[in-house]
């Protein structure tokens, strides 16, 4: 029995209706809590305070429609955006376009394992390379459960994992609170200097990541279907902006919980690697604090990294047509990411690399699911309001803008 059908059951309350078809957004909002949001979140707090917590507030709010549009797609269509592009565009473009998907993919799962790597690494003392290959294991045993359980199993699995990086987190706000008054000044939007619009842009394109975009189609569409228009896809279109709405509401708040961190207690501090922000939380807060972070930061690569090759075989198997078997596409992936570990490449400029690589495949992701999602022969009687197509092509140039940005002032070494 479909998710659709359960929710509708007769006796059923319209909480429990709802709450039985949220799922999908939490999966999703994986990939905005990931090892490159705490890279750059921390690095912005440590360096200029609270200045950046606008750009948190604004990044989420640009990121909530965009994954309510994508998961739209999915429920409207019962096609993911991999599969609809394919429908649309000839055999040498659709080539092309994998290509710099898998490419974003790619990039998107070294920064992970990176990460994940570096968590085991700040726990256990372990080399980078045996926890790189842990992460990697143990990603595999994360989507096995999707494999052999399928796609509700897996994502309580996830959600658990977003449980613990939220409370790894929100920790150290508790145990130091910001000061109130530097939040609110926050949230007035200005820089200082070009370093600011460097973090700014970093702190945007570690938010939002176009295999998330990509992933969100695929993932309601797999745990919905395709609901013909009437009473049950307005439910469900409901449920979705429920789902979208409390997962990016979690991800924002663990954003700032980073950058308010790092603005209450590291104020001063050099910061510029995940393990210098664990040594100083660790001198600032104590070893607690220090623990309760590089838990948070294991937890958001092994269930980001899991998500990540999640969205890569949808993306092959939505524009080529083809399917690879998930844990063989997790072995494949993986070697790249170990070998960046084996030769001794500074992992953190591995993973500021793989944020510029990301932010290539932005505007591909974004500028067809705004047109898709305006286009009213694809969607019908669910097609965007002409307001909300203006705000999302609105969003797509400002993040595409601000990523070509990204680019070029960290080649230029501006």
């Amino acid at each position: 029995m479909d998710a659709v059908t359960t929710a509708a059951r007769p006796g059923r309350s319209r909480p429990r209706a709802v709450a039985a078809l949220l799922g999908p957004a939490f999966v999703a909002a994986i990939a905005y809590v990931d090892p490159g949001n705490v890279a750059s979140n921390i690095s912005a707090g440590a360096e200029y305070g609270y200045l950046l917590v606008w750009v948190i507030v604004a990044a989420n709010v640009m990121a909530a429609l965009v994954q309510y549009l994508s998961a739209k797609l999915g429920v409207v269509t019962g096609r993911s955006l991999p599969q609809i592009v394919r429908e649309r565009a000839g055999r040498p473009v659709r080539l092309a376009y994998w290509g710099q998907a898998e490419l974003a993919a790619m990039a998107t799962d070294l920064a992970e394992v990176v990460g994940g790597a570096i968590a085991l690494h700040l726990l256990f003392g372990l080399p980078l390379l045996l926890g790189g290959v842990i992460t990697g294991v143990v990603s595999m045993a994360l989507l096995a459960v999707q494999n052999r359980r399928g796609q509700q199993p897996f994502e309580r699995v996830i959600i658990g994992l977003l449980a613990i990086i939220a409370i790894g987190f929100l920790a150290g706000v508790v145990i130091a609170p910001p000061s109130p008054s530097g939040v609110v000044s926050g949230l007035v939007p200005r820089f200082e200097g070009s370093q600011s619009v460097l973090l700014a842009a970093a702190m945007i394109g570690a938010t939002v990541m176009p295999h998330a975009i990509y992933l969100h189609s695929g993932l309601t569409r797999d745990r919905h279907g395709r609901t013909e228009p009437g009473p049950a896809r307005k439910r469900l279109l409901g449920a979705t902006r429920v789902d979208v709405g409390l997962a990016m509401v979690i991800a924002g708040a663990v954003n700032l919980a980073m950058l308010l961190m790092a603005a209450a207690t590291l104020a001063g501090s050099d910061i510029d690697s995940l393990e210098s922000a664990h040594a100083a939380v660790r001198d600032a807060l104590g070893s607690w604090a220090a623990l309760l972070l590089a838990v948070g930061l294991l937890a958001s690569g092994l269930a980001s990294t899991s998500v990540g090759a999640y969205a890569g075989a949808m993306i092959m198997e939505g524009l080529l047509s083809r399917t690879v078997p998930l844990l063989l596409r997790r072995v494949v992936t993986l070697i790249p990411a170990l070998i960046i570990l084996a030769v001794g490449v500074d992992p953190t400029r591995a993973l500021i690399v793989s944020q510029v690589v990301l932010s290539f495949g932005i505007p591909f992701a974004l500028i067809p699911l705004v047109r898709f999602t305006a286009d009213r022969a694809l969607m019908g009687g669910d097609v965007n309001h002409r307001a909300t197509t203006w705000a999302a092509w609105i969003i797509a140039v400002v993040i595409s803008a601000l990523n070509l940005l990204l680019i070029y002032l960290t080649v230029t070494g501006a």
